[in-house]
């Protein structure tokens, strides 16, 4: 049972059976990551194992019993909780509030020194209540010996690491950065502060560069109280950092604290690292700094197994009609065989099911309206016209400047068929424009609608109120600056997510607020429509992304999993993924049907504002704060490519229409072009590489890169590749 407790998973899962899973892999099941944990008696390694303690061990193991049982009873286990109770001898009784309590009170007072009490305890961690009273005992810091030796431990094993074969130093010294912070908190919390000053002062610098925003957080915290609600710290302390190291480096560094009885670090990395081992060669430093740098270490090999239908959805068959023009093209210059294999190709393209999409009925998606046939075949014959991009023929770029916008221009996104702009501002505001001569029309009132012939061909002309006709509309309704913003497929909608806690679906009919979600409790950083309309997601600083429907206030989803704000979402081209990104420095891919993280990718140094997928749905690139975009193979679960070159945050990433082209547009006042074709062409993904996760990366973004464009003063917030291929960017102009 010692292994249950202290395990992460256990303590944020919602549901029963995710208790159940989660509690059985991750510490008994960690392919033999554990080992250490299970089959040897590592030195002192708990209270209970030989340790003379024994009364404090005693009454702290019984307190993180009951807290185990509040919290099987609280998820409704009942089972679980007579069977738990049974082995471990409690008398029937012992989980009433009075024993709990007494118990609770005891234990502050027989653990000698160890600063535990109940209520101590749980006023320290439970940020609000959604911490449950088990995270409360399990991820209280106990003393375990001697302040002054922190630095001797460390300073041990930091010479030990330096010591070995290069081959196993880049992998061991992974383990520097979590053992320092965690060797940190435990000087704070148990109330050593000049010796944890000293501590931070000696080693922080150590520490890899890309981890610098976290450490400032960490120098803050000086004092025990400091930690108190402290979110970094809770994510700290209930998660596991995981590593990934070969089984010969693992032995090394096994042996090494056994020899030297070095129970401090060996219980460290047993209560707060997971260490996911692999057979074969260790990985070399460049490996390593690839895919590390997020808030919890890298992801579990396990994470990105799961089979993930990244295939597109066969296309409804519509007729595509001759119009005119074309009629007349051919009969003048008597050469039909042009145009019509073009367009039947482009028809029988999507005939043949792809086996690795999802079925069409997977998730439940809407009909097609015939305003939707329509424009399905306005964007056939556009995709007739449009222009094959290449490294020997790269796009027009079309620049929208916002002028003066002094109101901070906080979004921008354009209509599929690129007729509307829309701006969302600091201002509460969300502004549309017109980019066509058309300009924007109000539905008339009802009493006008009643006078209008219903049955004449013109009816949804005569709707419109010519009166209310100008280039733009501004619709105010939320109470703060405005972060996300996204146009509806078929044109009739717009959705807007503000700081005020909301998504708000706006009608570009009537150009007013139809609906207002309310669910993140905190500002709400990013919101898409799905590429099928109806549903749509957000996240926020809560966390948590939600998927909804355009007709459910509530959400149908939430997707809960990374440790810092959700910044920007995407939806996959099938509709049937989510894709997130976030300031932990991760990038999740969910199941809509199911609501399952089924990937996560690792190895961006910043928070990430940028995600897309490309047109196959095969890929997806990012883009965040360290001025780097990665691109990842879906399939496979596996970083394919690095390209370099911005400086600044990445804002927005687009591919080509046909997926070609990858543009990046940054902070730095850049546009870039990258060659997506030889960026994924060049793959050798074999099943050795998907199974250790061994990539070597190309330093190739010099080849890849086919043109910078710089702005005069003005950052790139938004892309958007028109249906011909040209590209269309936006951002406001910073005098």
């Amino acid at each position: 049972f010692r292994a249950v407790p202290d395990d992460g998973g256990l303590v944020d899962a919602d549901e029963d059976k995710d208790i159940k899973t989660e509690a059985s892999n991750d510490s008994w099941g960690n392919n033999n990551a554990n080992d250490g944990r299970l089959l040897s008696p590592s030195p002192g390694s708990s209270a209970s194992a030989g340790s003379n303690k024994s009364a404090a061990g005693a009454s702290e193991e019984q307190q993180t019993l009951l807290a185990v049982l509040q919290f099987l009873r609280k998820n409704k286990l009942t089972e679980s909780v007579e069977i738990l109770r049974r082995e471990a001898g409690l008398p029937e009784d012992s989980l009433e509030p009075k024993g709990a309590e007494s118990s609770g009170a005891g234990s502050g007072g027989a653990s000698g020194g160890v600063d535990l009490e109940g209520g101590d305890a749980s006023s320290l961690l439970t940020a609000g209540e959604d911490q449950p009273d088990v995270n409360v005992v399990l991820s209280a810091y106990s003393q375990q010996g001697d302040p002054a030796l922190y630095e001797v431990y460390y300073s041990g094993l930091k010479r030990f690491i330096e010591s070995v074969l290069d081959c196993h130093r880049a992998e061991l010294s992974q383990v520097f950065y979590p053992l320092f912070v965690h060797m940190y908190l435990e000087l704070v919390y148990n109330n050593h502060e000049s010796e944890a000053k000293a501590f931070f002062e000696k080693f922080s610098g150590d520490q890899e560069c890309y981890y610098e925003d976290d450490l400032r957080v960490l120098s803050s915290l000086t004092k025990k109280e400091h930690m108190r609600g402290n979110e970094t710290l809770l994510d700290f302390r209930t998660s596991k950092f995981v590593l990934r190291i070969s089984r010969d480096s693992y032995q090394l560094l096994k042996r090494h604290l056994q020899e030297r009885q070095n129970n401090q670090i060996w219980n460290i990395i047993q209560e707060h690292l997971y260490i996911d081992i692999f057979d074969g060669m260790p990985r070399s430093k460049s490996q390593i700094d690839a895919m590390s740098g997020s808030l919890a270490g890298e992801a579990k090999r396990e994470a990105n197994k799961a089979k993930v239908y990244y295939g597109l959805l066969k296309e409804p068959e519509i007729e595509l009609p001759l119009d005119d023009e074309d009629e007349e093209a051919e009969n003048e210059e008597g050469k039909p065989k042009k145009k019509k294999p073009k367009k039947d190709s482009l028809g029988s393209k999507s005939k043949k099911q792809d086996p690795n999409a999802p079925s069409q009925n997977r998730i439940p998606l809407p009909e097609l309206k015939d305003s939707d046939k329509l424009d399905k075949i306005m964007y056939m014959k556009e995709a007739t016209k449009r222009i094959r991009l290449g490294p020997d023929n790269l796009p027009s770029i079309c620049f929208y400047s916002f002028l003066n916008a002094y109101q901070g221009l906080t979004a921008v996104d354009f209509t599929d068929d690129s007729s509307l702009i829309a701006g969302g501002f600091a201002d509460s505001t969300v502004r549309v424009w017109s980019v066509t001569p058309k300009k924007l029309r109000k539905v008339k009132s009802a009493a006008d609608l009643n006078l209008i012939d219903k049955e004449s061909d013109d009816v949804l002309e005569r709707i419109m109120d010519e009166k209310t006709a100008s280039e733009s509309k501004i619709l105010c309704g939320h109470s703060g600056p405005v972060y996300g913003i996204s146009f509806s497929p078929d044109r009739n909608y717009l959705l807007s997510s503000s700081e005020d806690g909301t998504v708000r679906l706006w009608s570009l009919q009537t150009f007013t607020c139809l609906v207002g979600y309310k669910g993140h409790n905190y500002p709400v950083w990013d919101t898409q429509f799905s590429p099928h309309g109806y549903y749509f997601v957000s996240g926020g600083h809560d966390r948590v992304a939600r998927l909804w429907a355009t007709d459910h206030y509530q959400p149908l989803r939430m997707f809960s999993g990374h440790l810092a704000d959700v910044t920007c979402t995407r939806f996959h081209p099938n509709s049937n993924y989510v894709a997130t990104g976030s300031s932990d420095r991760t990038i999740r891919l969910w199941d809509v049907l199911n609501g399952n993280c089924v990937r996560i990718f690792t190895g961006h140094k910043g928070p990430i504002h940028a995600l897309a997928f490309s047109p196959n749905g095969k890929f997806l690139a990012s883009g965040a704060t360290d001025g780097r975009v990665l691109l990842w193979d879906i399939g496979h679960g596996l970083m394919v490519g690095e390209l370099k070159g911005h400086t600044d945050t990445i804002y927005s990433l687009r591919f080509s229409r046909d997926g070609e082209i990858l543009a990046s547009g940054s902070m730095d006042n850049t546009v870039r072009l990258w060659d997506a074709t030889k960026a994924f062409d060049d793959l050798e993904t074999d099943d050795f590489t998907a199974a250790t996760g061994h990539i070597h990366l190309q330093d190739n973004s010099q080849e890849l890169l086919l043109g910078t464009y710089m702005t005069k003063s003005t950052p790139v917030i938004h892309l958007h590749f028109t249906r011909r291929n040209l590209l269309l960017a936006a951002g406001a102009y910073n005098p």
